[in-house]
């Protein structure tokens, strides 16, 4: 199992690592656990493995133990038998295909999309533009790089998409360093804000609509679960709300009729696919019952595994319990990784 890492998501990623060790069968499965700190070392964490044999998980843990090199020690991990590893990393340098590319030349399976699909569903303006090339409605959009654009750009951006307008690092989750703009002036200070994260900016119209979430489960045959929605507890579903105050309402299913709930299914399983996604998914829609139907947001191939996560709660209410869920993940690695061999092989 990987946790931590460098990006702003590092704190999200300790938790979910924590969640997953309580919930992991120890009958089932030898676990591993190995921290990446923020300065990108990577530390083998006794500590995490001793509370886990003794039971005594605590609510987060720490990438902090022994340092180690990391294709050795994940090389010398997977000698020992059958191996899957967990990247239970949000974010660049760990969500965006990095990680994977190292597993595929280690040749060790792992849990999740594979460079391709993590990469393009981490670049929230390629996705967009990938989306649109297959017909997926989503909300108004434009992207900016750093040092490509002006003041009478941003005025522009204005004038064609309204305000209040959204502003997001085009390569992060977790909603960090997202801001809402009012003005002209709040929006080139949201954007200066997202530059901290990313060179890449993404400016999207404010759309009035439910916030609707769908989970995914699967290889070539993927699974949908009935949807959730989000009953924000700020004015907007900001990280706060999702991991400090608990403020957000997680209506699970949500209350919108079968019809609709069976369109969102559909069409998170179609996002799922064009964007080459695999393994486990979330998929965020806004819902304009106004006219305009479901509009996909993103994607996220790596969602949080928190207590108040979408993602367990979703197949929880479909019917798939936090450690089967567990199991059902790494079997869809080691088949997708038999399957590659096959592929590679030809």
């Amino acid at each position: 199992m990987l946790f931590g890492g460098q990006s702003a998501e590092h704190d999200v990623s300790c938790v979910t690592a924590a969640h997953v060790l309580r919930a992991v069968d120890l009958a089932r499965y030898r676990v591993t656990a190995i921290g990446i700190d923020r300065g990108g070392a990577w530390h083998l964490a006794e500590g995490a493995m001793k509370a886990l044999e003794a039971g005594e998980v605590p609510g987060r843990i720490e990438p902090t133990g022994t340092e180690v090199s990391s294709a050795p020690v994940l090389a010398a991990a997977s000698s020992t038998g059958a191996t899957v590893v967990l990247p239970l990393l949000h974010g660049p340098l760990g969500e965006d295909g990095t990680v994977q590319g190292m597993l595929e030349l280690l040749d060790i399976p792992y849990v999740g999309s594979g460079v391709l699909g993590s990469a393009v569903s981490m670049d929230k303006i390629v996705a967009k533009d990938l989306l649109a090339s297959h017909g997926i409605a989503q909300p108004r959009h434009v992207g900016l790089r750093d040092g490509l654009f002006g003041p009478t750009d941003l005025v522009r951006i204005v004038d064609d998409l309204g305000l209040p307008l959204f502003v997001k690092p085009a390569n992060m989750g977790s909603s960090v360093g997202v801001t809402k703009a009012k003005s002209v002036e709040g929006l080139r200070d949201a954007v200066a804000n997202a530059l901290r994260y990313d060179e890449w900016v993404i400016v999207e119209e404010a759309v009035i609509g439910r916030e609707i979430e769908v989970a995914v489960l699967g290889g070539l045959h993927p699974e949908a679960s009935v949807p959730g929605e989000i009953v924000p507890g700020n004015e907007f579903y900001d990280y706060d709300d999702k991991y400090v105050t608990d403020g957000a309402r997680l209506l699970v299913p949500a209350p919108i009729p079968s019809s609709a709930a069976d369109e969102v299914r559909s069409l998170a399983l179609r996002v799922f696919a064009i964007l080459r996604a695999e393994g486990l998914a979330r998929v965020d829609f806004f819902y304009d019952e106004g006219g305009r139907g479901f509009l996909c947001n993103e994607i996220n191939t790596m969602p949080g595994f928190t207590p108040i996560s979408m993602y367990p709660k979703l197949w929880q209410a479909s019917g798939v319990g936090y450690a089967e869920l567990i199991d059902r993940l790494v079997g869809l690695a080691l088949e997708r990784h038999a399957r590659r061999r096959r592929e590679t092989a030809r």
